[in-house]
């Protein structure tokens, strides 16, 4: 009879979430927000919306969300490709731990940075 030890749940599973939620957002609604705000706006290849259109579409509780979930995801994303490009890259992974904390700690005050600015505006 073999007794086996009981398995330690870690974070991975929901971080690798977290990381492919970003990647998608990252690659579906980034770059057309950048293509309208950055490219087609400016340059007046389209009418830009008035800043009283954009606040009222900002203060829909339903765009906040969007938004948060756009943010959040993205800086997930980065934190965890950015984690694991350094120990990986660099060959740090003896600093596992602190390269972890200082990657998600990272997008967990961006997150938390996007949350009040969102409930603010």
């Amino acid at each position: 009879m073999s007794t086996s030890a009981p398995h330690r749940r870690t974070p991975e599973p929901f971080l690798w979430l977290l990381f492919s939620a970003g990647g998608m957002a990252a690659a579906l609604v980034l770059p057309v927000l950048l293509v309208l705000f950055g490219v087609a706006f400016p340059l007046a290849l389209l009418d830009a919306p008035g800043h009283a259109h954009l606040l009222a579409i900002v203060q829909n509780p339903l765009t906040k969300l969007v938004l948060l979930a756009v943010c959040v995801s993205a800086l997930f994303h980065w934190a965890h490709r950015f984690r694991f490009t350094v120990e990986h890259g660099l060959n740090l992974g003896r600093f596992d731990g602190l390269i972890a904390l200082c990657c998600y700690g990272t997008a967990a005050l961006g997150s938390a940075a996007a949350v009040w600015v969102l409930l603010t505006a």
